[in-house]
């Protein structure tokens, strides 16, 4: 395997782990904002006002050992199929930022095929509210796979994952780039840690700003007692007639306000660990 290929796997990991432990509570408010029944919260302040009043602080948590064990996969190998994609478009370092967003939209179809178990894991543990029937983790697992087998229960929502990652990670990555890119004509080719994590925020808000509405139909298809039925455009489609039908059309954008100031903070981290880690494995790799 390529030594980029293998650095990028590894400070991936370490993004991903850093994206999750900083992001993980607004995540929760976000996740409970798009799947609660309508009239349980007010809003995003009054479920976590309630959260906490009820679960306690860790509840916010809840649902975090799926994805830091798996978001830390997942980034793995975004990042490391971004990188693959940037060198299969283009020979050259630099890309043009059309060739970025081509790159990223890539990575973000490859990424779905983890990024969909793990979201859906997630999903169902903060769809919980605290009662004493509440599942662990593994036992939602269990049921899942014995219930409904691999495609229509662990990979349940596998394809509107993927509808959504294409313009997420599109977005993502021009937006970094650009923001980086910027930076890097006042500071050079090493910028400071908060211009990396100030790339990497605007990165995060462009990856939720592409990914609604989508990210709400995959909540609630993923959270759904039964696998949907039809083709994955027809039950897409009827997805987001229900959505509108029970809260109108802004019941498309519900939870976006946690998801944007969540992404300041955990898309920052995310690219400032990422490339702060590959720097290292490679001033690593040329010491040896």
């Amino acid at each position: 395997m390529d030594l980029r290929t293998v650095n990028e796997l590894l400070a991936g990991s370490v993004g991903g782990a850093a994206q999750v432990l900083v992001g993980q509570p607004l995540d929760t408010i976000k996740t409970r904002a798009q799947i609660a029944p309508k009239g349980m919260f007010k809003g995003p302040m009054d479920i976590l006002v309630q959260t906490l009043r009820k679960e306690g602080f860790l509840a916010l948590y809840k649902g975090m050992a799926s994805p830091l064990i798996g978001i830390a996969g997942v980034n793995s190998l975004l990042f490391a199929a971004y990188g693959a994609s940037k060198r299969i478009i283009s020979p050259f370092p630099q890309l043009s930022l059309k060739e970025t967003a081509a790159a990223g939209a890539l990575a973000g179809a490859v990424n779905a095929v983890l990024a969909s178990p793990v979201e859906m894991f997630k999903v169902r543990m903060q769809g919980q509210y605290g009662a004493k029937d509440d599942k662990r983790l593994r036992d939602i697992a269990k049921e899942m796979w014995t219930k409904w087998g691999f495609r229509k229960g662990v990979m349940r929502g596998y394809w509107v994952t993927v509808a959504r990652e294409i313009p997420a990670y599109a977005g993502f990555y021009t937006a970094f780039e650009y923001s980086k890119r910027r930076f890097g004509t006042k500071y050079g080719q090493q910028l400071p840690v908060w211009a990396l994590l100030a790339s990497g925020s605007t990165g995060g808000l462009a990856y939720w700003l592409s990914s609604y509405p989508l990210d709400v139909i995959k909540s609630r298809i993923q959270l759904r007692p039964t696998p949907p039925s039809g083709t994955p455009v027809q039950y897409i489609a009827h997805e987001f007639k229900a959505i509108i039908a029970e809260s109108g059309f802004a019941g498309l954008f519900r939870g976006l306000t946690p998801s944007l100031i969540r992404s300041i903070p955990a898309a920052g981290a995310t690219f400032a660990a990422f490339e702060i880690t590959r720097g290292s494995f490679q001033v690593l790799s040329l010491d040896q």
